[in-house]
Order: C-alpha cells, then structure tokens, then sequence
C-alpha cells in the first residue's frame, strides 16, 4: 500500500485533520470503510459539501462522486424534494412519537406496491437490524438453525452474519467446502456452527450443501449481486435455480437488497431478474441519503411479527425524518422513464471505460449492472470472492484511483468496493469522466 497520494499538496487541510480526529475517534473516522486500512492511505479526505452529483472536499477540490456514501445518494446529494419534505416533516410534525403515524400505513403502501414480492413490510433503522430480524424470523418460521450465507458478501456487522466477508485464503478452507471465518476478534465461537459458508455462483456446491443438510438450514440468506467483493454478477441461471432449490428443501430464501433495492429497479434486483424471494431486506436507496431501512415478505412469514412471537423493536423505527425522506424519494423514483434514462447514461460510461481499457491494451473488466459498477484490474474473470481475492490487482486499482482522484473523479479506493451512480450525474459528468479516465489509462499503459 502506498503512503502518501500521488499528489499530497491537494489535500493538506484533510492532512492536518485527520491526526487530530485520531486525538478522538478511534482510527480518525467512524466507520471502517472511512479508514486507513480500507484504503485510505495515508488519511481520508474530509468532505466539506456535495451538490448534486458532485462532492467537495475541506481542500476546495471538486470532485464527481461516485462514492455517494457508499450508496444511499441515489438521488445525488441533497435532492431538493426530499430534503424539502424531511424539513416540513420536522417543522410541522415533530421527529419521534413512539406513536404510529398515519405517513407510516401511506408509505408501506407504496413500498408493497412496488415490490411483488412484499406482502407485509415492517420498517428499521439500518440494514444490520434488518437483517438480524430476517434470520430470527426464517429460523422462527421453519424450526431450523443453520443458515447459507456466501463468501465474499457483507449482511451488516451483527454477530450472526459477520463472517467470511473477506477471509484469509489461507485460513478459508478448500474452494468446494469453505469454513466460516470470523470478520474479527470478538466474534462468539458457537456462531459459527450455524453458518453454511459456500462459493457464490457455484450451483453445484449449493445443491449439494441443501441435500445434505436441508432439514436443518432455515435459510440462504445472498445478495442478489455481489455488491461487497467489487461487482460480481449472478452467473445466467443462478438465481433461478437458486430460488427452485430453496423452494424444494423448505428453505426460505432472504434477498439483501441493501444496496441493490431501489436502484437497479423500482423492484431492486428481484425486480430486475424476476426472482421472488420470501423476505427481503432494503436500506440505502430507500432513503435518498437518510438512514432508514425495511424488512419485508410473505404475509404468513411476516404474521410472527403481527402476534408478538417474533420482535421487531427500535425507538427509532419508522421516525418521522425516514418515513418523510423515503415517501420522497420513492415519489421521485417512480417518475416515469426515469430508470430508462438512468441505465442509459450508466452504458455510455460502461462502453466507454470498456473502449477506453481495450484500446490501451490493459487486463482489465468493467462489470456492472446499471448504476452500480466496478473495474477489475485482472488477467482473469472474476465470478466469485476466491477469484478477487487470487486475480484482482490491487495495485492497479491504487494508481486508477489516484489517476482519477487527481482529475476530480471521486470512488473508493479499495478494489472490493463499487462505483456508484446517480440520478443525479449527467451526460457531461459522464464525458468528463471518460475524459479522466483516458488520460489516466494512458498513465497506466505507460508504466
């Protein structure tokens, strides 16, 4: 890893602040993906303000953003419709009653309406809690304990499902049957026995686990997309035969849609590739960049929650700020044609970034869907974690990164991260991207 930026002199306020956030905050920063070891080295940028689709950091520099909070910026930064409606909310309403509110039944509606799959929807805070309440409802609901989750895939940071996230190799176990590897010290032992760890994309080894073991597995609980090793798309087939399977076993199938719902469709992935799963979870674009979050699904799963069985509890749930930012939000999603446009923009820049490493002559793949992308820097495809964590340069991804960061195009730095889009980002943010991009791949050609 790199110890400075290729160009330090752009962001010496961030420099002076970080050692005395450190003074603070453990690690300068209050989340993990904001840190050192998640690639920013040697310190992050400090944000001062975004607008629209463009972000500007303590420095003055002006960035377009495809970070966009890791993904709740759906709409970009600060959409004036949503923010208007999560101010008269406040103004005129309050911020929490522990009260139901009648906004709550308006916008659980909206959210069933727009999701075959939701027949009942309860709302949270984040997509960690979500999550949790999914499990404790499919193990509740079949009497099982064990539940498949993937290599490579991130369910939030609760005890249950923060593991093998992105495993040491070396301690993984082989590729056919890998071993539940804990995130993180601290992580109860016993945990473990009651995670199925499999490949993605391997139908072969998931088939296989729900025949040896389907009367003890509640559930396989996925991403649709591999949205947390990079981009790494749903082989064709995939999810189809996903779904069969589970049905087959009495397995229920849980779809983490925290990055994916709202924003490859109005109906998130499932919507997208026609799959209906039993219980769903969304999170990020649900909100248009406030913090709120939704568990939902069949109607006699969901029916735990109704009598008490099950407990959904939160102060903070269905607050008066999520329930007004995500009505907003969803009011402007479904704007006629709009993900239609969207998805045209994002091919441009696809083809685009595509023509731009090809010409150069560089081993390198943009792999997406719609606004949601990552360019790997690998000899080989990468359909699975086993295969990022073999083939993925990350090296590479360093000098994109700072070639782009230094011609004001702003994403993560790590290469198991995504770029993101947003409604917000227009035609000319996307040619001045492609603009960057070929004056920093003519960069990397040259070395």
């Amino acid at each position: 890893m790199t110890s400075s930026y290729k160009s330090p002199n752009r962001t010496q306020r961030s420099a002076a602040l970080f050692p005395k956030a450190c003074e603070l905050i453990p690690a300068g920063v209050n989340s993990t993906a904001r840190a050192r070891y998640s690639g920013w080295e040697p310190y992050p940028l400090f944000a001062s303000h975004g607008t629209g689709s463009h972000l500007f950091d303590v420095d003055g520099n002006e960035y377009i953003d495809y970070l966009l909070g890791l993904g709740p910026l759906i709409l970009g930064h600060r959409p004036p419709r949503v923010t208007a409606a999560v101010v008269e909310a406040i103004e005129q309403r309050g911020t929490v009653f522990a009260l139901p509110t009648q906004q709550e039944i308006t916008l659980a509606e909206k959210i069933v309406s727009l999701v075959p799959s939701l027949e009942q929807v309860r709302l949270c805070n984040t997509g960690t809690e979500a999550v949790l309440y999914s499990l404790r409802l499919a193990r509740t609901f079949t009497g099982r304990s064990k539940v498949i989750r993937f290599e490579g895939m991130y369910h939030g940071f609760s005890d249950g499902v923060y593991w093998s996230k992105h495993p040491n190799l070396q301690e993984a176990g082989p590729p056919s049957h890998p071993v539940a590897v804990a995130q993180g010290p601290g992580m109860p032992s016993g945990v473990a026995e009651q995670l199925i760890i499999l490949p993605w994309n391997d139908l072969d080894a998931l088939r296989a686990a729900l025949e040896r073991d389907g009367p003890n597995i509640a559930a396989v609980l996925t991403e649709p997309v591999m949205c947390n090793t990079g981009c790494i798309l749903p082989e064709p087939g995939y999810l189809e035969a996903m779904r069969e399977l589970t049905a087959a076993h009495g397995v229920l199938l849980i779809f983490d849609e925290v990055i994916t719902g709202f924003r490859l469709s109005i109906a998130g992935a499932q919507g997208h590739y026609g799959i209906r799963p039993d219980l769903s979870v969304f999170a990020k674009g649900l909100g248009g960049g406030f913090p709120v979050a939704a568990l939902g699904g069949r109607r006699d799963i969901m029916a735990l929650v109704s009598d008490g069985t099950v407990s959904m509890a939160g102060t903070y749930a269905a607050n008066t700020i999520a329930v007004a930012a995500a009505m907003a939000a969803l009011d402007e999603l479904t704007a006629p044609g709009k993900y239609q446009e969207l998805y045209a923009r994002c091919q441009r820049l696809y083809t685009g970034l595509e023509r731009l490493l090809h010409d150069a002559g560089l081993a390198a793949h943009v792999v997406g869907v719609g606004p949601v992308l990552q360019v790997w820097f690998s000899q080989e495809p990468i359909r699975n974690y086993r295969d990022a964590a073999r083939y993925a340069s990350h090296e590479q991804f360093r000098l994109w990164w700072e070639g782009m960061l230094d011609r004001g195009v702003l994403f993560h730095p790590h290469a198991f991260e995504n770029l993101f889009v947003s409604f917000a980002h227009t035609e000319d943010d996307i040619q001045k991207t492609l603009q960057a991009a070929g004056a920093t791949i003519k960069d990397l050609r040259a070395r």
